[in-house]
């Protein structure tokens, strides 16, 4: 067990969007033990958990530590468990097998785009419950919950990925969904919007979540279409999660395109509108520019892109698409063509309609970084601080309580996670400490592997995992979090 920690006269922000308050939080093995008004905390609490290590976090923010809703964190969390990128920005746990691609059940040695995004290594696990040993093995630095992904059940059960899905196709994914419910997957996530999806049906997804469906899970989708599509392709999400019985996460809320800046006047009602008949809400990433793999028929040469990697012309990386178009006398579509197999950031956004998702009461923060990218979006080291610093203490667009609740307690509530996401005598000890005036997101498109500012200390299951002094500080105590669970170890 690790030694009990008092966290004394800090701003308590307790992840339920209440008003913060000055107190202390005790620390014991891996939960909080008691909350109180600073020195409340009675002197026999102490005895028995003693002795006792004294935090003074005067003029510091006390939060559950954030939940990062939609990341791509799979293989990272296998390949490099330290996990830096998501710990420095006060993440202590991370969503895993969002927009249909998850490293369970597909085994091969050669992955094929989307699932390319995992990285190329880990493909390895023919069920979730092989995925949570290897988790636990590995032992994170982080928590790690995972959706099962319907793009992945259709790459080891469908033989022609241009065709929905048999019954004997249907039969075998909802059988892998049992398999990943009965592991503790939160639920299901689909990617329609990627070609080797595109082809599922109505009666093909809602055979696979009803499945998650009967285990208390949720739905998180990519819908089809982002761009002029995207009214329907958000009715279509809703109506297959109201068929399967799921609540449902719209993944990455966003108005793509030039054609369509604006549009969240449009879509933002709508989702309201269908909320009231069904439990919705949305992730968002509070960045212009989304990434994933490079696409051609993503290329409008409207928007600018920027080359994240590429096959077969690595040293391509970290430049504008425009750019080496010229250079190479082609069109944009023409040198994104020579550059596949490759990713970019795309900055198809503009910047209202991201304000506009990122305030909305519906939305929670998740970061979408490929930590597999040479040279990644900057919202993989970034998200977190970014949304503190840009949409509380800059733009006004949030009350501080407000915008630790869409990082922590909304998200663990949404996602059925059990106690984690508040600060609350009994709940898991993930904890961050912040300083509100300086914490800021450092991360640039240019420079995209920084270190953020102001998150001064962070716990993972009660054990003292990153300081701002120290960087990690060599303890990992990480876990596969299971669906709804009291979570002991």
């Amino acid at each position: 067990m690790s030694k009990a920690t008092l966290l004394k006269n800090g701003w308590i922000v307790d992840g339920t969007d209440s008003p913060r308050w000055q107190g202390d939080i005790l620390l014991a093995g891996e939960r909080i033990v008691a909350l109180a008004k600073t020195g409340e905390i009675d002197a026999a609490t102490l005895d028995a958990y003693g002795p006792v290590e004294s935090i003074d976090c005067t003029g510091r923010v006390v939060a559950p530590g954030f939940i990062d809703v939609h990341t791509h964190d799979d293989a990272a969390v296998l390949d490099d468990p330290g996990m830096l990128p998501k710990l420095s920005q006060g993440v202590t746990t991370v969503i895993v097998g969002n927009c249909g691609i998850s490293l369970a059940p597909v085994v091969t040695e050669v992955p094929a785009a989307p699932l390319s995004l995992l990285g190329r290594l880990q493909f390895r696990h023919a069920s979730m419950a092989e995925y949570a040993q290897s988790v636990d093995a590995a032992t994170p630095a982080v928590n790690v919950a995972a959706l099962m992904g319907h793009t992945a059940l259709r790459m080891r059960h469908i033989s022609d990925l241009r065709h929905a899905a048999t019954q004997a196709e249907r039969d075998a994914m909802a059988a892998d969904m049992q398999e990943a419910m009965d592991a503790g997957a939160l639920g299901l996530s689909s990617g329609i919007f990627y070609a080797e999806a595109y082809a599922a049906d109505m009666p093909e997804l809602v055979s696979v979540a009803t499945v998650a469906a009967r285990n208390g899970g949720v739905y998180a989708t990519h819908i089809r279409d982002e761009l002029a599509g995207i009214l329907p392709a958000l009715q279509e999400a809703a109506a297959t999660a109201k068929q399967s019985g799921l609540p449902l996460v719209l993944s990455h809320h966003k108005c793509a395109g030039p054609a369509n800046w604006g549009r969240t006047k449009e879509t933002l009602p709508l989702i309201e509108e269908m909320a009231k008949g069904q439990e919705i809400a949305m992730d968002v990433y509070p960045y212009t520019a989304g990434s994933t793999v490079l696409r051609e028929d993503l290329v409008d040469g409207i928007i600018d892109i920027l080359i994240t990697g590429s096959q077969p012309h690595p040293e391509m990386g970290g430049r504008y698409l425009a750019d080496i178009a010229k250079e190479w006398g082609v069109t944009q579509q023409e040198a994104a063509l020579r550059l596949k197999p490759g990713g970019a950031c795309y900055f198809q956004m503009r910047e209202d309609d991201v304000d506009r998702v990122v305030s909305h009461p519906l939305s929670m923060i998740g970061s979408d970084g490929l930590p597999h990218d040479e040279r990644p979006h900057p919202r993989l080291w970034g998200a977190f601080p970014r949304v503190l610093a840009s949409y509380w203490r800059e733009k006004g667009l949030l009350r501080l309580e407000q915008a630790v609740h869409k990082m922590t307690g909304m998200s663990a509530r949404r996602f059925r996670m059990g106690e984690r996401g508040v600060l609350r005598a009994g709940f898991m000890a993930d904890v961050v400490v912040f300083d509100p005036e300086v914490v800021q997101d450092k991360a640039t498109f240019e420079s995209p592997k920084q270190f953020s500012a102001g998150i001064e200390k962070v716990w993972v299951n009660g054990v003292l995992s990153y300081t701002a002094e120290q960087r990690a500080t060599g303890q990992r105590a990480g876990r596969f979090v299971r669906r709804g669970a009291a979570q002991a170890a």
